[in-house]
């Protein structure tokens, strides 16, 4: 059975779940091919929970964690409204190809709604052809205000490092 639910992450369960997904999506070749830190593992689910602004949705199989999303509320400015950034989504390698990235987009876009935003947004590295499949066959596409200026470019500055 495949359950999806935004989690509590005062759960143990929940929290226990968010870090070991987070820590198989780091670990895998998409997220950077290096698992999480002590630090961040032994942190990630306490520094979650004090911001109002983030959501975890997760997905559990016959009560294993199978996936998850974690997405955090912006700020469209120009259209006044907040949106709603898919920051990570991660399905287990043993739990793909059942549909669950699209029930966990699913619930973020409900999510999104009952937020009042305008959008959701998010990233996706250009080698992951099967992540951006699933992201298209679900509406999504790339970012321009004019196509004349072509589409928009995720940027980074790391300021530092953390264990």
């Amino acid at each position: 059975m495949i359950e999806i639910l935004k989690a509590d992450l005062t759960l143990p369960v929940h929290a226990d779940a968010t870090v070991k997904l987070m820590d198989a999506y780091a670990s895998d070749a998409m997220g950077g091919g290096q698992g999480l830190s002590d630090y961040v593992k032994a942190n990630l689910s306490a520094e979650l929970l004090k911001r109002e602004s983030i959501h975890v949705v997760l997905a559990f199989v016959d009560d294993e964690p199978a996936g998850l999303v974690i997405a955090i509320e912006g700020f469209s400015t120009f259209a006044c409204k907040p949106l709603l950034n898919i920051h990570d989504l991660i399905v287990v390698s043993s739990y793909r190809r059942k549909g669950i990235s699209q029930l966990l987009l699913q619930k973020v876009e409900q999510i999104a709604l009952d937020l009042g935003c305008c959008k959701l947004t998010l990233e996706v590295l250009e080698g992951n052809q099967v992540a951006q499949s699933a992201y298209k066959a679900f509406g999504f596409g790339g970012y321009e205000l004019n196509p004349q200026m072509g589409k928009a470019l995720f940027w980074e500055k790391k300021l530092n490092e953390l264990g």
